[in-house]
C-alpha cells in the first residue's frame, strides 16, 4: 500500500481531476453568488433543513464552493480544497439521493435554478455526484505533492519529501 501512496505519477493524474473539479465548483457557485434568494428556494425544496438555516446556507455555501474551487485550480492548500469538495459532495449526494427516493419533482440547484421541467434530479444525478466525490477523494488521499502553488511555495529541492514540520536549528 505504501508503494501506491508513494507513486510519483499521482500529481500528474490529480492535476486534470483538480482542474475539472475546480471548474465545476466555480461554475456551480456563480449563479448562487449572484442570486442567493433563488438558491435558498432550491435548498428549501429538498425539505431537509429547518427554515432558519436555509438563508444562512444559501449565503455561506457558495463562498465555500468558490474557495474550494480556487484552491483546487491553483494548487494552493490543495488537500484542504479537496477535503472541502469531498465533504460537500458527500452532503450533496445524500441530499439528492433522499430527494430521489422521496420522489421530489425538482432540479438539483447545482448550477442554476432551472426548475424540474428542464433539469430534473434522477439517479444519474446521484451517479454524477458520486463520480465527483470519487475524484475529490483521489486528490485528497493521493495528491501529496500537488502541482501548483503548494509546490512552488514549498521551496524545497526536487525529489525531497513534503514535511509538515520545521526543523530546529542549533
Amino acid at each position: 500500500m505504501k508503494r501506491l501512496y508513494a507513486w510519483g505519477g499521482h500529481p500528474y493524474l490529480a492535476l486534470p481531476a483538480r482542474i475539472y473539479l475546480g471548474l465545476v465548483f466555480l461554475l456551480a457557485c456563480y449563479h448562487k453568488l449572484l442570486d442567493p434568494a433563488a438558491f435558498a428556494l432550491d435548498i428549501a425544496t429538498y425539505q431537509l433543513l429547518p427554515l432558519g438555516l436555509i438563508n444562512l446556507l444559501a449565503i455561506v455555501l457558495p463562498w465555500i464552493e468558490l474557495a474550494a474551487g480556487l484552491m483546487l485550480l491553483l494548487g494552493l492548500r490543495t488537500r484542504v480544497g479537496a477535503l472541502l469538495v469531498a465533504t460537500m459532495m458527500a452532503m450533496f449526494t445524500v441530499a439528492v439521493t433522499l430527494a430521489v427516493l422521496r420522489g421530489l419533482d425538482m432540479s438539483c440547484g447545482c448550477f442554476a435554478s432551472q426548475g424540474a421541467a428542464s433539469d430534473p434530479i434522477s439517479w444519474f444525478t446521484v451517479l454524477r455526484d458520486l463520480g465527483w466525490l470519487s475524484l475529490s477523494m483521489y486528490v485528497l488521499v493521493f495528491d501529496r505533492d500537488p502541482l501548483g502553488l503548494d509546490r512552488l511555495f514549498a521551496r524545497r529541492k526536487p525529489g525531497e519529501a513534503v514535511t509538515h514540520h520545521r526543523e530546529h536549528r542549533t
